[in-house]
């Protein structure tokens, strides 16, 4: 059965779980989205993934990007392989020289080390058949929302942001504060209100 390359699309707060995340991925030849429900450490080491964001100290998958880097191992894609009750199952194809390894995985931990090592994300159509959601017209106005990793429903309604009152270098200031400080969710929000006034981030 051929593999079906996806997108990571974003994330957005999950409206059945409390603290959790739904991670979006989208078919890319294709309207079909799969919803994937993450925990928040896993989607804020997405988040800043997508942000292009700097911790000050690497967190868990920078940490086994520099180990696999270490010891000359590459990620060369993913794939989300089986869905049984709900719980998607995922493996990295790793490769050392000749040698081609599989490792299980979380869903959500492979999607954060494959966008480390920008590679590949795939699955099969049975998965995309069972898991797939093809937005209706509302719900590609919606989409906005959800391509944000840390957008609110304030911001993505249309609403001020927060931080609109701000100048730009009080916000280069903030956003380094935050950075500093491992808040990622205000970090994202400062940069999307930069980068809404046609400002580029260093």
């Amino acid at each position: 059965m051929g593999k079906i390359k996806l997108n990571v699309l974003g994330l957005s707060y999950s409206q059945t779980q409390t603290g959790a995340y739904a991670l979006v991925l989208s078919e890319e030849n294709g309207d079909r989205r799969i919803p994937i429900i993450i925990g928040g450490v896993e989607a804020q080491s997405i988040a800043i993934q997508l942000e292009e964001l700097e911790p000050p100290r690497p967190l868990t998958h920078d940490l086994f990007k520099s180990f696999a880097e270490a010891f000359a191992v590459d990620i060369v894609e993913v794939n989300i392989y089986r869905l049984e009750e709900g719980i998607f199952y995922s493996e990295l194809i790793c490769e050392k020289g000749p040698n081609r390894i599989r490792i299980d995985s979380r869903t959500s931990d492979a999607v954060a080390i494959a966008l480390r090592f920008r590679c590949p994300i795939y699955t099969t159509e049975d998965i995309i058949e069972k898991a797939g959601i093809v937005l209706s017209i509302e719900g590609e106005a919606h989409e906005k929302s959800i391509a944000s990793p840390q957008e609110t429903e304030e911001t993505g309604s249309g609403k001020r942001n927060q931080f609109s009152d701000y100048s730009l270098s009080q916000l280069s200031g903030m956003l380094e504060d935050a950075i500093r400080d491992e808040d990622y969710e205000k970090a994202s929000l400062i940069r999307d209100e930069i980068r809404n006034r046609g400002e580029s981030i260093a």
